[in-house]
């Protein structure tokens, strides 16, 4: 609903077209949109949607809070994709030219934990401790969350339901322990198991391990924050998965963020995919 508050929100962006489906939110919302895009990672379009753009080094924090901050935000969404295993490179933080705010977060804090819990967490409160709060991610693209019940006109099998009932529990366990947000399954066997590398890659390597076709991907948030790091799916994700012999993807219903829905669902249903939309029971 649009609001007469002139105050802009944050946007932290990293990589994808998820930014800017969130900046056009925001501005429909009727606020103005201040954001820091994260070097290297951001769609070149998402300037266009911002009414103020600084770009900034992905471990930078000191220079996103101080941008904010310049513009009058009091709140900001994080959001956008950022390659974890750049992490592990050698030369990470001294080609990142990281600033002495993150430098004292990432040797002080976080010196023994580098979950992503962790680290974002430690990133809420260093806004927060600037009058910055960081906000649920879907609270502007509403509209690009997961429906519950068959989305396509493509329907599940009766195996691939028993594999998503089957499968349910076991990725719930997996987001407690800070390890991934999907698995594949076939036949009620794990074939595979998100981790750093992320859904694209475990696809691909579902796609090597299991020769038969018809396999579903389950991809749920579970207890996760959803201020950062929301599990989303995409029309790359529909591609990745017909071609790796996937044909049904489970997510969780108000959870999971479908990027560009009516595209994506759209794609599904060309590609013979069925997405149903499913909920989580409670612990």
């Amino acid at each position: 609903m649009p609001t007469n508050d002139d105050t802009p929100i944050g946007l932290i962006a990293g990589g994808g077209r998820l930014p800017v489906l969130i900046a056009q939110g925001i501005r429909a919302s009727g606020r103005r949109v201040a954001c820091v895009g994260l070097r290297d990672q951001f769609d070149a379009d998402l300037p266009e949607f911002c009414d103020s753009f600084r770009a900034a080094g992905i471990i930078q924090l000191g220079r996103w809070i101080r941008t904010l901050r310049r513009q009058g935000c009091t709140e900001t969404v994080m959001v956008g994709r950022v390659r974890k295993v750049r992490m592990y490179d050698p030369f990470y933080l001294v080609r990142q030219m990281p600033d002495w705010r993150a430098a004292r977060l990432w040797f002080g804090r976080l010196r023994h934990d580098k979950r992503d819990d962790a680290i974002l967490g430690a990133v809420a409160d260093e806004l927060a401790a600037e009058g910055i709060t960081l906000v649920d991610t879907t609270r502007y693209i509403p509209e690009h969350l997961a429906d519950a019940g068959v989305m396509t006109s493509v329907k599940p099998s009766g195996a691939q339901d028993a594999d998503i009932a089957f499968a349910l529990p076991i990725v719930s366990q997996l987001g407690e322990l800070d390890v991934g947000q999907a698995v594949a399954v076939k036949d009620r066997a794990v074939i595979a198991v998100e981790a750093i590398e992320g859904t694209d890659r475990m696809i691909e390597r579902a796609g090597v391990l299991c020769k038969r076709k018809g396999w579903t991907l389950v991809k749920v948030a579970g207890s996760q924050d959803m201020r950062f790091d929301v599990p989303t799916i995409g029309v790359q994700t529909i591609e990745k998965l017909k071609a790796a012999g996937g044909s049904c993807i489970a997510v969780e219903a108000g959870r999971v963020i479908m990027v560009d829905k009516p595209a994506l669902i759209d794609a599904a249903n060309a590609a013979g995919v069925a997405i149903v939309g499913v909920t989580l029971e409670p612990a």
